[in-house]
């Protein structure tokens, strides 16, 4: 029954035996709708709310809304750089020595040599020893990285066809975007910052060192 401007008339029942009952949804129940199940996974469990997210098919967001509509509180960033051990440098990264098979990562040894190398710890720990070392400083110009939209380079100053030296932070510098292009250019005629720097003669006693391949 509807009123005279078209709505229903509340308190009206119009089909009683198909119409939802009280605690009843149209979507099957999830777990994650009852706050002690989410309590246990997401504090006592400890896991993430994108894995709880993926065993049910549903966005990260959609556990986020859950967990603000049940008052639990969410971890912070700091919580969660200890749980997985982030930014931990050696030994005490969870990750350190993780290779191969045993990677998370791992695509059968599919992955390009390159996107291999960039994605291991030796790298991660030259890079970091870099950053420091220039104290995020462009070598070239000596413009600092004071905001994050500024985007840095590390430069080979010896080609990483030679993989000896592909972490040896000697033989690396920071360089801002704009140098590291430069550096690349037609317009680098000197050939600045390229095979610029002495290579030791393995077994030998020479101190001038060789020429080698041209860096990147």
């Amino acid at each position: 029954m509807r009123d005279s401007k078209g709505r229903f008339v509340k308190g009206q029942h119009y089909s009683v035996p198909t119409e939802f009952k009280k605690g009843q949804h149209w979507r099957q129940r999830k777990p994650f709708w009852d706050r002690d199940w989410l309590y246990v996974e997401y504090v006592k469990r400890g896991r993430p709310a994108n894995e709880i997210a993926q065993d049910f098919n549903v966005t990260e967001e959609a556990i986020r809304f859950w967990l603000k509509k049940f008052n639990i509180e969410r971890r912070d960033m700091v919580t969660i750089r200890k749980m997985h051990k982030w930014g931990l440098s050696g030994e005490q990264n969870g990750m350190y020595g993780v290779r191969g098979e045993k990677h998370p990562n791992w695509k059968g040894g599919a992955t390009p040599e390159r996107q291999q190398f960039y994605r291991s710890e030796d790298w991660s720990v030259a890079a970091q020893a870099i950053w420091v070392r220039d104290k995020s400083t462009c070598r070239r110009c000596s413009v600092r990285k004071s905001r994050s939209s500024q985007r840095f380079h590390i430069h080979h100053r010896v080609s990483f066809a030679i993989p000896d030296f592909r972490t040896a932070i000697d033989y690396m510098v920071l360089l801002c975007d704009k140098c590291h292009y430069w550096v690349h250019s037609k317009a680098n005629i000197n050939g600045e910052w390229i095979d610029d720097v002495p290579i030791p003669m393995k077994g030998g006693d020479d101190k001038n060192g060789s020429i080698v391949p041209r860096g990147e």
